[in-house]
C-alpha cells in the first residue's frame, strides 16, 4: 500500500521500503564503509558523495530499474538496499534483484522483511511476473535469504558477472508471482 505521508512505498512490522533521494547519501555512503567486511568480496555499493550521486542517477534515470532502501520503521535508519535491474516488458515481465544489508542491521531479519515488501510491490505496481537473483556460491547468507523469501535454485552460470576484476560464478535463484502464498 502506499503511504504518500510517509514517503514510504510499503510497510512491514519492522520495516518500509523507499526510493533512493539524492539526500540519502551522506547516511548511505557512511553505512557502506561500515559494513565493508560485510559486503566484500561479494558487493561493492558507492562508499563516496559522487559514487553515490552516479548511482542514484542510474538508478532513477534508466528504463529497466528501480531502487529501494529498506529502513527501520522506529528509527527512519537505512538497514540495507534491493534494486531491481534489467527490467524487460513483454512476454517476459522479468527483474534482476541485486541487495546488501549494513553491518548494523545484519542478521535481524530485517533485510527479509524488506524483501518481501519488495517482492509484493514487485510483482503488484511494477507488473513483473519473475524476480531472478544471482548469488556467488559461497555467498551463504544471501542464498539463505533467497531460499528463505521462497526462491528457488534453477541453476548455476560460470563466470556470469565481472565483480572486482574477475569473471566470478552464479547460482542463478528465481521467483514467479505463482509461487508466493495469496494473502
Amino acid at each position: 500500500m502506499l503511504h504518500i505521508s510517509s514517503g514510504f512505498l510499503s510497510e512491514g512490522p519492522r520495516v518500509a521500503i523507499r526510493h533512493f533521494t539524492l539526500e540519502d547519501g551522506p547516511e548511505f555512503t557512511a553505512r557502506t564503509r561500515e559494513s565493508r567486511n560485510l559486503h566484500q568480496p561479494w558487493l561493492f555499493p558507492p562508499d563516496s558523495d559522487e559514487a553515490y550521486a552516479n548511482y542514484v542517477a542510474r538508478l532513477t534515470g534508466e528504463h529497466g530499474k528501480a531502487g529501494f532502501l529498506v529502513c527501520e520503521k522506529d528509527t527512519g535508519g537505512i538497514a540495507g538496499f534491493i534494486t531491481v535491474n534489467n527490467i524487460v516488458r513483454g512476454g517476459f515481465q522479468c527483474g534482476a534483484l541485486g541487495y546488501g544489508a549494513f553491518f548494523h542491521a545484519a542478521g535481524r531479519g530485517l533485510m527479509r522483511e524488506g524483501l518481501d515488501l519488495v517482492i509484493e510491490y514487485a510483482f503488484g505496481p511494477l507488473g513483473l511476473h519473475r524476480l531472478e537473483i544471482n548469488v556467488q556460491p559461497g555467498n551463504t547468507a544471501s542464498i539463505a535469504l533467497a531460499r528463505g523469501a521462497g526462491f528457488r535454485l534453477e541453476g548455476f552460470s560460470p563466470s556470469m558477472i565481472r565483480i572486482d576484476g574477475a569473471w566470478r560464478d552464479h547460482e542463478r535463484w528465481a521467483l514467479t508471482a505463482e509461487m508466493r502464498p495469496l494473502g
